[in-house]
């Protein structure tokens, strides 16, 4: 009987541990993003031209790659379309297509803070392109320099939260600030579901998707 109980509670574990242990920093995901980026309004003396904020929908690619015990490689990219409204003196004008796409590749390094927390610290470039039609003319791109620090936490098997500070200053963003947060369900030790977002001043960003742990 005591043979039985022990073989059943093992079995029972079974699914917890196998999630339990250290953060990955190694996997592939992909799925739905949507991008907000505010516009500036064309500088016209004497007139008042507003041009509506981008809000493009489309998806996300992304990837990391654990270097050794503490640091490690990424890179995303996602990408989408919206139809934007131009307005003369609070009479609206027209529309025009716009794409938006933004690149992101970096290195990080990370430390174990406690058993279930790791502390993050990342640099990356940020390449964004927004084109106003299909034949190039009218875009315009940039890259940015992007520094990060945050944690990583598993708040219970198989949950997994994480939360960043990012400071981003080059060419489209002078000294941007935003918050970025995000959280992963494993449904499996390898395939999980994650969703996350970021928020700052002129730009906001949310995502949902699949990730493959390795």
């Amino acid at each position: 009987m005591k043979k039985q109980i022990a073989l059943a509670i093992a079995l029972a574990t079974a699914p917890l541990a196998a999630f339990a242990g250290p953060h990955s920093y190694t996997y592939l995901e992909g799925g739905f993003a949507a991008l907000d980026q505010e516009l500036p309004s064309p500088d016209s003396p004497g007139v008042e031209i507003e041009v509506d904020d981008i809000e493009a929908d489309g998806f996300y690619v992304g990837g990391s790659a654990a270097l050794g015990e503490s640091f490690h490689v990424f890179g995303s990219y996602r990408a989408g379309d919206d139809d934007v409204g131009v307005s003369i003196e609070n009479v609206e004008i027209g529309s025009a297509g716009v794409d938006l796409s933004q690149y992101q590749i970096g290195v990080g390094w990370h430390n174990t803070l406690r058993e279930r927390t790791d502390l993050v610290a990342e640099i990356s470039m940020l390449g964004t392109e927004i084109d106003v039609d299909d034949d190039g003319e009218g875009s315009a791109d940039g890259e940015d320099f992007r520094l990060s620090v945050g944690v990583r936490h598993l708040i219970a098997d198989p949950v997994e939260v994480w939360i960043k500070a990012n400071y981003t200053d080059g060419d489209v963003y002078d000294g941007a600030g935003s918050v970025s947060a995000g959280l992963q369900y494993r449904l499996t030790p390898v395939w999980g579901l994650v969703g996350q977002l970021e928020a700052g001043g002129k730009f906001s960003m949310y995502a949902v998707g699949v990730r493959a742990s390795f």
